[in-house]
C-alpha cells in the first residue's frame, strides 16, 4: 500500500534531531546511537506505532531490523497526528504519547511540532515522569541523559521557520 511521505519539514527536523544526538552521544555515551525509524514493536492490538528517532544500543547485527530497547523516542507531529482515533476523542500523537511512555526501556519522549517551533520533552525520574513544554528558538532543550543540549531552533535549522542562510553565488 503506497502512503503518503512525511513533508520535507518534517525530515529536515527529524534529520537535525538525529544528527544532533549522534554528535552528543558520541561524545557522551558511544554504546548508543540515534536512528530514524527503529524497528521495535510498541503498543498493542490494531495500532502499532512508529517513532521517527530513536536511541537505541549502537552494538547491532548487520540485518538487524528490530529491536528491543529504545532509550529515547521522538515523534515529529504530523497534520494527521492531530485528528482523533477512530471511535474515540484521543489524538493519535496522544496515544501515542502513552504507548511510548509505556515502554519500560524509554528514560525520554520527546516530541516536536513541525508546524510551529515547539516541543515537548517527559523525562523519567526515579519519581516517575516529568513534563516540560518549550516554545521559540531560543528555548533551550536539554536531554543531560544523552548528552544533548541544543535550542529548538537548531532542530527547526533549514526549515520555513528557520531557513538557511542564503548565499549569493559568484559569476
Amino acid at each position: 500500500m503506497m502512503m503518503t511521505p512525511p513533508t520535507i519539514t518534517h525530515n529536515r527536523i527529524a534529520s537535525n534531531l538525529e544528527r544532533l544526538l549522534n554528535g552528543a552521544l558520541d561524545l557522551h555515551d558511544p554504546s548508543r546511537i540515534a536512528v530514524q525509524r527503529p524497528g521495535i514493536e510498541l503498543g498493542s492490538g490494531d495500532y502499532r506505532s512508529e517513532p521517527d528517532i530513536g536511541v537505541i544500543d549502537a552494538d547491532y547485527g548487520e540485518d538487524q531490523r528490530f529491536v528491543e530497547r529504545v532509550y529515547l523516542l521522538a515523534e515529529i507531529v504530523s497534520g494527521s497526528d492531530d485528528v482523533p482515533v477512530p471511535g474515540t476523542q484521543e489524538r493519535w500523537i496522544d496515544v501515542k504519547r502513552e504507548i511510548y511512555l509505556a515502554h519500560a526501556p524509554c528514560e525520554a519522549l520527546l516530541i516536536v511540532q513541525q508546524t510551529r517551533i515547539e516541543a515537548q520533552v517527559d523525562i523519567k525520574t526515579a519519581s516517575g515522569w516529568e513534563s516540560v513544554k518549550m516554545c521559540g528558538p531560543q528555548a533551550e532543550l536539554n536531554l543531560p541523559q544523552f548528552g544533548l543540549k541544543c535550542s529548538l531552533g537548531e532542530l527547526h535549522a533549514g526549515t520555513p521557520h528557520q531557513p538557511r542562510p542564503v548565499r549569493q553565488h559568484r559569476q
